[in-house]
């Protein structure tokens, strides 16, 4: 959409500079294409453009042939401790992470589209006269375009620290220099748009449109959001704000089979909060990009990197790391459905997948946020808030629980005991539950790094070098955050490269 629109302009632009030197007598011809002056007049098109704001997420997963951005999963999946790689990759080993890798540029560059596309239907909301006539809706586009952006927010400040922060829609050259932000300033924005988001989202949206942005997909990033806001700066005001924030999810328990997680049978579940909705577009070509004003390429999602699929065309496969392996009882079955001991290949994703027409992409949505992760969170923020001490084993226990009920008179793994008090015990309990859980979605890198910050955990090359297979160069504060993409420095004289890089 925000293509789209840009087009447009250039257009209207291009056809009177032709006509002017033709003839004077057409210069009142109307383009023939959809410009933004004609657009926005009607409900259907600000849901288009809303849809827009969704599609561009589609960089972050998917498989694309032309540009190698099916790349970027690398940044999301492999950093830290559960998922390897045999290759000498610089998102694993640090060693070689540079200013100038493709990946962190193309990586920055879309979530700025995002935000791009975002505050541009944030701009035509606030605009609109007279369009919406839905109950709410003009409230719910609102509130979707404005978890988008914290999103991506959120994303900026885990992986950059100090990315700028764009609100309102570039349209001078000015613009393009936004100063970079300060400590926890973009966190503290996703917190602000995933506060008004769930102020606005309804409860949940039809069958047909499922995977939209709800009321507890807002409150849920919000919650988050605050328990990591929480332990970068130790203020137990952010822990009670995020239990607060998880107090008011409603409708949401655990799915009884763990594969379901991530199965593309069983997508948009009753443990779902948000996922990525992967598809078979049109045509579903890996050879053209996900744009809207050109041919439209694939919005799939990509988990060759587990199956060793051909597309990567010899790259080194993502697997479980030896210390995933081991962090498993034996008999938990978590184990053998998220990877094969042996081989450590990772089956998550990969067991129940589907691949789109195109044979690379796929269409298994990868989640983004489940309730299994906000139960964990909500134990975190309980234990660091000085609450219940079993409040918080209690919220542990019904992971555990979840994965034991599974085979029939199960065991493994069992409750944790609700009367220990021990604080660091129970933090303990709950960095390891975390890895068992969510080993391979995409959540252990933001985890390990703040518990660092935090000084529960010490991130060093010890620390890795039991999980990978090549040597760590890791180097705190250095490796805490990716460098500033390069092209971002050499255009805006206002953001510098992280400490070190």
């Amino acid at each position: 959409m925000y293509k789209l629109i840009q087009t447009g302009g250039l257009v209207i632009t291009l056809l009177l500079l032709i006509n002017l030197s033709c003839n004077r007598d057409l210069i009142n011809l109307q383009p023939s294409n959809e410009t933004e002056a004609t657009y926005f007049k009607k409900e259907s098109e600000f849901t288009r453009a809303i849809v827009g704001v969704y599609a561009k997420m589609t960089d972050f997963y998917n498989y694309n042939a032309r540009d190698g951005r099916s790349t970027l999963v690398q940044i999301t999946f492999l950093p830290g401790d559960d998922i390897t790689t045999t290759a000498d990759d610089p998102f694993e080993h640090f060693a070689g992470l540079q200013p100038s890798n493709g990946q962190l540029s193309n990586y920055y560059r879309s979530s700025y589209e995002l935000v791009g596309r975002a505050n541009i239907v944030l701009e035509k909301i606030e605009a609109e006269d007279g369009v919406y006539s839905t109950p709410n809706l003009k409230n719910y586009h609102k509130g979707e375009a404005l978890f988008l952006r914290g999103l991506m927010y959120y994303n900026l400040w885990n992986y950059f620290g100090k990315p700028p922060i764009v609100l309102k829609r570039v349209t001078t050259t000015e613009d393009w220099a936004h100063p970079e932000s300060e400590g926890t300033q973009a966190l503290d924005q996703a917190i602000t748009d995933f506060t008004e988001a769930a102020s606005l989202l309804p409860e949940s949206w039809p069958a047909a449109e499922a995977g939209r942005a709800t009321k507890n997909a807002a409150s849920g990033m919000l919650g988050k959001a605050l328990v990591v806001r929480g332990t970068h700066t130790n203020s137990q005001a952010d822990y009670t704000a995020a239990v607060a924030a998880f107090n008011a999810l409603s409708g949401l328990s655990l799915v009884a089979d763990f594969s379901d997680n991530t199965s593309a049978f069983a997508e948009n579940n009753e443990e779902s909060l948000f996922e990525f909705q992967a598809s078979q577009s049109p045509g579903d070509n890996i050879w053209l990009p996900n744009e809207f004003d050109a041919a439209i390429g694939t919005i799939s999602s990509f988990w060759g990197y587990y199956d060793n699929h051909w597309s990567l065309f010899g790259a080194s496969p993502h697997i479980g790391t030896q210390k995933l392996a081991e962090a498993f009882e034996e008999d938990d079955p978590r184990r053998d459905l998220t990877l094969d001991v042996a081989s450590k290949a990772i089956k998550k994703y990969v067991t129940y997948n589907q691949f789109a027409p195109n044979g690379a992409g796929s269409v298994n949505n990868p989640r983004i946020l489940r309730y299994a992760d906000v139960l964990l969170l909500k134990a975190e923020a309980i234990l660091q808030s000085n609450g219940s001490a079993s409040e918080a084993i209690g919220l542990i226990n019904q992971v555990r629980k979840r994965a034991r009920d599974m085979v029939s008179g199960g065991t493994i793994p069992a409750d944790y005991p609700t009367a220990e008090t021990n604080k660091t015990t129970i933090m303990n309990w709950i960095m390891n539950e975390r890895l068992l859980e969510l080993a391979g979605e995409g959540q252990r890198w933001f985890d390990i790094k703040r518990w660092h910050v935090a000084g529960y955990i010490t991130l060093n090359n010890a620390f890795f070098s039991p999980a990978n297979t090549q040597a760590m160069s890791f180097q705190t504060p250095k490796h805490l955050l990716m460098p500033i993409p390069l092209d971002e420095i050499d255009k805006n004289p206002n953001v510098h490269q992280n400490p070190d890089y």
